[in-house]
């Protein structure tokens, strides 16, 4: 996983369903071209081929909960994501938690077959038990801001500074970085001067009238870091 690091969550939002989704992930690829950044973007399932076989970012699923392919109707399978095209993998958002015994599995099967692995936490000690389970970062994120506009980053910046600090501490080889609420570039600079690695959001960039204005804004605090 290349740090700084942007990370965009399409989520299921009607505004990047379908080829709507292209729209985001070619904003997205034109700003980290023209800034010399590192973002990647998470559309849903149904996106993930198409838009992995149609940008050269790294695309990442939003999750899986299912170790190896098999007979697991409605499932997502780690190597599924694989073979659709995915470079990565967010687990465990407050949205999707998983138990920590699963959690566990599914980061071992994540990384066996490649994939990046970003583990969700909502908070600083759950970071931490995250962290121990080898991912290759920990997105810490209060669950209680998650798209409500009110970065973590202002809002809950101790937050940010002991998970940095915890993890930094025991698990060195794994980054930190943050979400919840992260609406502007101001934001994003915030996390980064609070230690982090990055930023991990949805609604800012994907419910944007104008995507590429406003992830230009959100990754230029990631640009010669």
């Amino acid at each position: 996983m290349d740090l700084p690091i942007l990370i965009i969550n399409f989520k299921a939002y009607g505004e990047a369903a379908g080829r709507r989704s292209l729209d985001i992930a070619k904003a997205a690829e034109r700003v980290a071209r023209e800034l010399g950044v590192n973002i990647a973007v998470a559309p849903g399932h149904l996106e993930l081929a198409l838009v992995a076989q149609s940008v050269e970012i790294p695309v990442y699923a939003q999750g899986a909960d299912a170790e190896s392919p098999g007979a697991r109707t409605a499932h997502v399978a780690v190597d599924n994501v694989k073979e659709a095209g995915a470079s990565g993998l967010i687990l465990n958002h407050s949205e999707a938690p998983l138990r920590l015994n699963d959690l566990a599995g599914l980061i071992a099967r994540a990384r066996g077959v490649g994939l990046d692995v970003v583990a969700c936490a909502p908070d600083p000690r759950t970071s931490l038990a995250a962290a121990a389970l080898g991912p290759h970062a920990v997105a810490v994120e209060p669950p209680e801001l998650i798209g409500t506009g009110r970065a973590v980053s202002r809002y809950r910046p101790e937050a940010i500074v002991e998970t940095v600090e915890l993890v930094r501490r025991h698990f060195p080889e794994v980054a930190v970085i943050t979400g919840a609420g992260i609406e502007s570039g101001e934001d994003v600079e915030a996390a980064l001067r609070l230690g982090t690695k990055g930023v991990l959001l949805a609604s800012a960039a994907v419910k944007a009238k104008d995507h590429y204005a406003k992830i230009l804004e959100l990754a230029k605090p990631l640009a010669g870091r």
